[in-house]
């Protein structure tokens, strides 16, 4: 919850704002405007929220939440972080806020903004925020901890091997790496996907990979047709291989889904429209369920009966993730 927080004071400036505006016309805006849609449940409390007095009760005290005892001096006057003046609109206020590391510092700055803006001595303002917030020493942001990246290891390890049984096989064939035209799809996706590790997972190993478990087969099909035998059993089994690299991007996606509190599924769906990426067939079902993807993941044609096949497999995965949690945890304890 105290990360959430910090994160939460630093989340409201990467909104560039069009244009200057009084607070008195944007509530005046808010109460004007009507439900976007009617399928959506607005908080009835939300109007109240937004045109509520300003709450300084800063501390909690013996009865709860309460104001400090002495009053609050200007955090400027503490730490302003390489500013050379008083911040003069609130996005200049919220740059201040994402370079400075000290957490209560930061919470400190924050209420002074708000409490500026509200009093409205402040215009909305334009100014450019750092490309990162600002952070103390501690704690360490380890999310995803040594499991994910030892996974991946092991993948690029496995693709490393992969990559030397096929130029062993382009030079018997009297050809070298290079040699004949390529795309560069692979590393296109990785860089659109280079903020945000569930969409690098949802289109590297969900997509990318997984297409190699739709094409494997029919490549080996066509390569025994032409007598190469040698080629089809590198190609063979380097698909066979692709099973565990998707198998792993699955259960990291769903570990992440769960630390976000998202569903994988949704969110998965949503990523793939957000980057703009198209899921093409025809499918291999047989590989793609040994792996672990829901059909209903990616084949718009595939019916709920037809999901109940899978929902052990998902129900496990997901205990799996579960009981590993549980175990860091107890591990964290011993130590």
């Amino acid at each position: 919850m105290y990360v959430r927080g910090i994160a939460a004071s630093e989340m409201w400036v990467q909104l560039r704002p069009m244009r200057s505006t009084p607070l008195s016309q944007t509530l005046n805006v808010f109460r004007s405007k009507r439900p976007l849609s009617a399928s959506t449940n607005q908080w009835i409390g939300l109007q109240q929220w937004r045109e509520a007095p300003l709450n300084h009760d800063r501390t909690w005290g013996p009865k709860g939440p309460e104001p400090p005892l002495t009053p609050a001096t200007s955090p400027l006057n503490q730490h302003c972080n390489g500013f050379q003046r008083t911040p003069s609109s609130l996005s200049e206020w919220g740059t201040l806020v994402l370079s400075t590391s000290d957490p209560i510092t930061k919470a400190r700055l924050s209420h002074h903004a708000y409490t500026l803006w509200r009093e409205n001595d402040l215009c909305l303002g334009v100014w450019e925020p750092p490309d990162r917030p600002a952070r103390p020493p501690k704690p360490h942001l380890e999310a995803l901890g040594t499991g994910f990246f030892s996974d991946f290891a092991h993948v690029a390890d496995d693709e490393s091997r992969h990559y030397l049984w096929c130029s062993e096989r382009l030079a018997e064939l009297g050809f070298s790496y290079g040699d004949m035209p390529a795309h560069n799809l692979l590393w296109r996706e990785c860089e659109k996907t280079s903020g945000c590790v569930a969409a690098r997972l949802a289109v590297i190993p969900l997509v990318q990979e997984a297409r190699g478990l739709d094409a494997g087969p029919r490549l080996v099909k066509k390569l025994v047709g032409f007598g190469d035998n040698r080629t089809s059993s590198i190609v063979a089994k380097i698909a066979e291989e692709e099973v565990q690299h998707v198998s792993v991007g699955v259960f990291w996606f769903v570990s992440v889904c769960a630390k976000m509190g998202c569903t994988p599924d949704v969110i998965f769906k949503d990523l793939l429209k957000e980057y703009n990426v198209e899921l093409k067939g025809p499918f291999n079902h047989a590989a793609r369920d040994e792996a672990g993807i829901p059909r209903d993941w990616y084949d718009e044609s595939y019916t709920t009966k037809d999901r109940n096949g899978l929902s052990e497999v998902h129900e496990r995965l997901a205990c799996i993730i579960s009981m590993e949690k549980q175990n860091s945890a107890l591990g964290d304890y011993v130590h």
